[in-house]
């Protein structure tokens, strides 16, 4: 029995409550939004929080409490992980408060959001580069800061995923057989993250897409692509003497050397004498 009016009790409670919620959601009375708001926050409810801050910041915008109605709203959503709309909030503080005093944990936060919704390789990087050049932006504003480390750290994990969309766009035109289109696209790459770390398998896959290349072309062209075949057989060689791929390269140079009428066995001792 007990147990029964307990819990109508706690049911009562809860109705009460929402009710009281909707009740504050109609009111005209900012200050007491603005209130609860704040003890919302405080709290972690943060639904209900940004909820009644969204609601009261045109009314509150121009005084000198938007700069903290801002920021609790920013905040809020992040701690929700609505990172999307938390950076926008972060970033709407930066324009309007260079100078504030949450203006540093701004600064890294918009970054950080843009970091969070940053998505796989594959995808669209807009989020990544957003996200490369807010760190960037933090650093360079603060250089001073704790969290510059973290900042740098973060801003190379992503340039990585950068250097893996670079190399996964370049050689999807190697898989669909789009060898001129795959000779340019990696070469560009090449050119973009030269210290990438797929470089030998880029270097050989431009090779090999050369050598495609001249193969499928008109005979007229035929001579001078496997000419340039052949010379970055020889440039891929000079960087890579020992590479994993060294079977296959051979390969590549014998067939090239074969249409060029050349005498494998001068250019091979030729070689082996340089």
């Amino acid at each position: 029995m007990r147990r029964d009016i307990f819990i109508v009790l706690i049911t009562l409670v809860l109705l009460s409550s929402c009710n009281g919620y909707e009740k504050l959601l109609k009111s005209t009375d900012y200050d007491l939004k603005k209130t609860r708001a704040k003890e919302y926050f405080e709290t972690g409810k943060y639904i209900k929080s940004t909820e009644l801050f969204e609601q009261i910041l045109p009314r509150f915008r121009a005084t000198d409490e938007a700069e903290d109605i801002i920021w609790m709203i920013a905040q809020s959503y992040s701690a929700m992980k609505q990172y999307d709309i938390a950076g926008s909030y972060f970033k709407s503080y930066m324009e309007q408060y260079a100078y504030g005093k949450y203006a540093e944990e701004a600064t890294y936060m918009s970054a950080l959001c843009d970091y969070k919704i940053s998505p796989r390789a594959e995808l669209d990087q807009e989020d990544t580069k957003n996200a490369i050049e807010g760190f960037n932006l933090f650093i360079n504003r603060y250089p001073n800061s704790s969290r510059v480390d973290e900042a740098k750290k973060l801003s190379n994990e992503l340039i990585e995923k950068l250097v893996e969309k670079s190399y996964l766009s370049a050689k999807l035109y190697y898989d669909m057989n789009e060898y001129k289109a795959a000779v340019v696209a990696l070469t560009n790459s090449l050119k973009e993250y030269a210290e990438t770390k797929y470089r030998e398998e880029m270097l050989y896959l431009r090779l090999n897409s050369l050598l495609l290349y001249a193969e499928n072309s008109f005979a007229d062209k035929q001579k001078e692509r496997y000419q340039a075949t052949l010379d970055d057989y020889y440039s891929f060689m000079e960087e890579f003497p020992t590479s994993r791929y060294s079977k296959d390269v051979k390969k590549i140079y014998q067939e090239t050397v074969k249409f060029l009428k050349m005498d494998t066995n001068i250019s091979t001792q030729s070689e082996t004498t340089q």
